[in-house]
């Protein structure tokens, strides 16, 4: 007997009929004679209709009420879906994040998991029962309080709770039929692959690549747990994320295993920075003391004449506002000239193991865009990607021409997004 942990979206279970179809799917893993342990998102948009709903409220609401309400989306799905497999004539039981032992650090919105303690879903499956996980939360070790893991965040709940089962697999069920070459919904010619390390899973996570929440990958990877991302409308064998290719495997001699776009970047410019040690060190430790993610950066040489350089760094949309702010404050102590925010920008990055041992990625990367007429604007390399800012109207121009110039079109159409809503 195997025991699996699958997790479905919000577009798997976005209705009624989502939910009946999904129960069908978990009781047939069950009567294959495994433990089934399901971890389950908010129906369709309802997370996005409650957060418009606490605006309507107030327009700054309070962590602690504002993840009191989110959770409320998950809590409904999981009750509905142990509900249409009891009526399978299966026995379910459904557990809140808290119930389940998933236990946070006590920053709302954006809580990390620090520990799992499963007793009662053990218990559960120790019956015969299905045991059906609300995702995206848990409870402060510090507070008690319920927190949010911050979107995406079922991905991690269902892969932090498979490494603490010591699940066989988790599953993670959306509306496409695997992790493509590029986003299916952009590039259409997408080719679905078969495995990517964790490696590349993280980098193209870390670049906009949606399929998959950065830290369930991370998660993942420390626990060398095998994800097998696939669809919940279909039967096809979705992608494997594995720590490497198998051997002989189709994609052991790919340079290039996807193109991720990202259209959820600010850049922020701080224009004329004195040149002298410790400021830069001054202006990023005060963005980090916010707990505000910095992506790319880059400074440009000094002038000789003026002793002041520049310094551009790329940020979430979200917390541009409040890095701007933060920057204005330090403005009189470091003595920049102005602040320069620019919310019109994409990153495309090229992801794939292969680019180690292969010259000419960045010469083939730069000319496909350069022929497509899209000005670079920002460059970072990691050993494995290669990302670019660009506009952000030219960003998807961009992915299609990088994907035909790897040659990573596919000979006919095989991307097929089910759902429609992304996850």
């Amino acid at each position: 007997m195997g025991l699996i942990v699958q997790k479905y979206g919000g577009s798997s279970v976005a209705d009624a009929e989502g939910m009946k179809r999904v129960a069908n799917r978990i009781v047939a893993a069950k009567r294959d004679g495994n433990q089934v342990v399901v971890v389950v998102s908010a129906m369709g948009d309802t997370t996005d209709e409650l957060i418009d709903l606490a605006e309507q409220i107030t327009p700054i609401p309070q962590g602690r009420e504002l993840d009191m309400l989110l959770t409320a989306g998950e809590r409904i799905s999981m009750a509905l879906l142990a509900m249409a497999i009891n009526n399978l004539g299966h026995e379910a039981s459904s557990f809140t994040g808290s119930q389940a032992g998933v236990i946070t650090t006590s920053a709302h919105g954006r809580a990390r998991i620090i520990d799992v303690t499963p007793g009662r879903i053990k218990e559960a499956l120790d019956s015969g029962a299905i045991a059906i996980v609300a995702g995206f939360q848990g409870i402060s070790q510090d507070t008690k309080d319920v927190t949010t893991l911050g979107r995406g965040g079922s991905d991690t709940t269902a892969v932090a709770l498979a490494a603490a089962l010591d699940a066989d697999v988790c599953e993670i069920y959306t509306d496409v039929d695997g992790v493509f070459s590029a986003d299916p919904r952009v590039v259409p010619s997408a080719q679905k692959l078969k495995t990517v390390t964790y490696d590349e899973m993280l980098e193209l996570a870390a670049s906009g690549a949606k399929v998959l929440h950065l830290r369930c990958v991370e998660y993942a990877r420390r626990f060398n747990l095998p994800i097998h991302v696939r669809s919940s409308f279909s039967n096809n064998e979705g992608t494997w994320v594995v720590k490497d290719h198998p051997e002989g495997g189709a994609m052991e001699q790919a340079i290039i295993s996807g193109i991720a776009h990202d259209k959820s970047e600010a850049k922020i410019t701080i224009v004329g920075v004195p040149d002298r040690t410790g400021v830069a060190a001054r202006i990023f430790q005060a963005i980090a003391d916010a707990d505000i993610n910095i992506d790319m950066i880059v400074q440009n040489v000094s002038a000789a004449a003026t002793g002041l350089t520049d310094i551009s760094f790329t940020l979430p949309k979200a917390e541009g506002a409040e890095a701007t702010s933060i920057l204005k404050k330090l403005q009189g102590e470091v003595g920049f000239a102005s602040i320069q925010y620019d919310d019109q920008i994409g990153k495309l990055s090229l992801v794939g193991a292969g680019m180690r041992s292969h010259p000419g990625v960045t010469a083939t990367f730069f000319g496909a865009l350069s022929d497509a007429g899209i000005n670079i604007e920002m460059i970072s390399t990691s050993e494995i990607r290669i990302s670019i800012i660009c506009r952000a109207a030219d960003l998807e121009r961009g992915a299609k021409a990088a994907h035909t110039a790897f040659e990573l079109d596919a000979d006919q159409n095989e991307a097929v997004v089910y759902g429609g809503t992304g996850r």
